[in-house]
């Protein structure tokens, strides 16, 4: 029971990740110590999981893809998502500075936490941390495509999302806003439920999952060391992302008012909605209350991804 429940809230926190533009779930199955045995199991998903399945043998069906660990994650995963949805909706429209602030904390002590299990720095994993880098920052310099409700552009989405948002580092909620479908997917759809648009995004995670893992799962035992390096790059790279002071523009090149929290407003201040189609990082133009607590939740950040990690090495014994 004590490692069902732990098992749900490292899924409840996989699930948060994946909603937050810029951090990855992925990231946190890493921490947690939960990665590798996620790719494995969802890889277990094959022709001989559906012959046992369809041939009633239950039992056997269920050890073959350690179904309980499955279910366990993706419950606190789905909880995760669609009850953050709200919340970070609101969170993000009205106090973004605070919430990047916190992100990048705890997406910069992931950085540490990950690249520590590297066994041993060779010539090519320094090469390919180097590469992975690079890779996390230019998709972060990208500009947003405009949002599409095309099946198969959903379906497309469903994919290439849920790709990035198992491989740590790269997330998942950021592809969909490259792709231009965010808002829709991820918090319009979610929060209303919307089978419509929901349906060919599930359906083509589905299938992303099952083809990425495979790819995952080998990678992980040819080159383990490698492929830790490469996240581990992704994860440092995606910090660009995270920073809480930018100055975002339209699609038309006009820069976007913000207030002291960093939300949109319009000249008389008043919120609006909006969606920035790129973003310059810039540094705080002076050192105020609202610069001193951004910083507090960074360090917040960082003592929160050290927590998980204590906490998944207790778990772990």
């Amino acid at each position: 029971m004590k490692n069902t429940i732990s098992l749900i809230l490292k899924g409840i926190a996989m699930g948060a990740a994946n909603v937050i533009p810029g951090v990855s779930g992925g990231t946190i199955a890493l921490v947690t110590g939960i990665f590798e045995k996620l790719i494995n199991s969802i890889k277990s998903l094959d022709l001989k999981a559906a012959k046992l399945l369809f041939t009633g043998k239950f039992k056997e069906f269920a050890a073959h893809i350690n179904l309980g660990f499955l279910v366990s994650v993706f419950v606190g995963v789905g909880l995760s998502i669609y009850s953050l949805a709200f919340v970070l909706d609101y969170l993000f429209t009205n106090y973004k500075i605070f919430i990047w602030a916190y992100f990048f904390g705890l997406i910069l002590g992931s950085v540490y936490f990950v690249g520590k299990t590297i066994q041993k720095w060779k010539i090519s994993v320094v090469l390919i941390f180097i590469i992975g880098t690079t890779v996390a920052v230019s998709i972060s310099l990208l500009s947003p495509a405009t949002e599409n409700d095309a099946i198969w552009y959903l379906f497309i989405c469903g994919i290439v999302a849920v790709c990035s948002m198992i491989l740590p580092g790269l997330s998942g909620s950021f592809v969909l806003i490259l792709m231009g479908n965010y808002q829709l997917v991820m918090l319009d759809a979610v929060k209303e439920l919307n089978i419509k648009l929901l349906a060919p995004v599930v359906v083509g995670a589905g299938v992303g999952l099952m083809a990425f893992s495979h790819i995952l799962s080998w990678l992980f035992k040819k080159f383990k060391d490698q492929t830790i390096a490469l996240l581990t790059g992704f994860i440092l790279g995606s910090l660009i992302t995270l920073w809480p002071w930018k100055e975002s523009f339209d699609e038309a090149g006009q820069l976007i008012t913000i207030n002291k929290f960093g939300a949109y407003v319009d000249a008389a201040g008043d919120l609006m909605e909006v969606k920035p189609f790129s973003y310059h990082q810039i540094l705080p133009q002076s050192i105020d209350g609202i610069v001193i607590i951004s910083l507090a939740l960074m360090i917040a950040g960082y003592i929160s991804i050290w927590a998980i990690e204590k906490f998944a090495q207790s778990s772990a014994e």
